[in-house]
């Protein structure tokens, strides 16, 4: 199903290409996709949720309609939290977020908890249990050692050639993608192949100080990370597929001491992309969860 409609608007500096769905008079749903997605990755779940939520995808910075600025800082978390942050705007909205997107909607429960009415992560990781699964030098640090490859200089070059074949097997990383048709993959294509895109997309990696120990070798020097500081207060739902091959279950472990008000669902037969290979299952989550959390 495609959008209701479609804009453009202006926040914190960036033009931000937004999709709709839904009537705009129910309660807002803000929508925030991943890597190497854009805000038409919603186009399973959305429909199915806008009966009761006005679902709001943008295009994040640096991803397809939006504005794509030159240089690694400007995708640091404080702006890409402010992007979303003059999105919302002064009424708070329950967050739906996948991959990426789910560090902005953890960023905004985290510092902007006044906007955020309810946190619901596809897929996503809070970031002390991701550092530190990533830290230990164990399972999620072999299956993270994709993130050092993309911050190398010319990675943009090698995931681009033969058409994105290189980003394409990245997308895939021995996951299901029985769901990406043709015409599906030729959309993503269009986005991957606006100019500094995926230069854009990248940058998100460079300007992240996440760490990923080589396999075998522990970080011993990672910082104090303050509960109080980094904490969910939040209504929070976590949403996981099982057979994710690039986020493990150790990458959550522990994000009960971050986000006291937690609800897990895990989704058998579903991985990273959960939210296109079971979006009826996912959206029953969603709503069911919605119900027991009414705002």
């Amino acid at each position: 199903m495609e959008p209701t409609r479609t804009e453009t608007r202006r926040v914190n500096g960036q033009e931000i290409f937004i999709r709709h769905w839904g009537d705009e008079s129910l309660p807002p749903l803000l929508m925030l996709h991943g890597f190497p997605e854009y805000g038409g990755a919603w186009r399973d779940l959305a429909p199915l949720l806008c009966q009761h939520f006005h679902c709001i995808a943008p295009d994040q910075r640096g991803y397809g309609q939006s504005s794509a600025p030159e240089g690694i800082e400007p995708y640091a978390m404080a702006h890409l939290m402010a992007d979303m942050a003059a999105l919302i705007g002064d009424r708070p909205v329950t967050v739906l977020a996948h991959d990426w997107g789910a560090s902005v909607g953890y960023a905004l429960a985290m510092f902007r908890p006044e906007l955020v009415a309810r946190l619901i992560i596809l897929n996503g990781v809070h970031p002390v249990p991701f550092q530190r699964a990533m830290a230990a030098g164990g399972a999620q640090s072999r299956a993270s050692q994709y993130i050092s490859a993309l911050r190398a200089e010319g990675s943009a070059v090698r995931l681009a050639k033969d058409d994105f074949a290189g980003l394409l097997k990245l997308f895939s990383a021995h996951m299901d993608l029985s769901w990406l048709t043709t015409e599906r993959l030729e959309d993503y294509r269009a986005e991957w192949r606006r100019p500094g895109r995926l230069r854009a997309m990248i940058n998100w990696y460079r300007a992240s100080p996440l760490q990923v120990a080589p396999p075998g070798k522990p970080l011993r020097d990672l910082p104090e990370f303050p509960v109080e500081r980094l904490r969910v207060n939040c209504p929070h739902l976590l949403i996981w597929g099982a057979e994710d091959t690039a986020l493990l279950p150790e990458a959550t472990a522990g994000l009960e001491t971050f986000a006291p008000d937690l609800t897990r669902v895990e989704i058998e037969g579903a991985d990273h992309w959960l939210h296109h290979q079971k979006p009826s299952v996912v959206a029953k989550a969603i709503l069911d969860w919605c119900r027991a959390r009414p705002l």
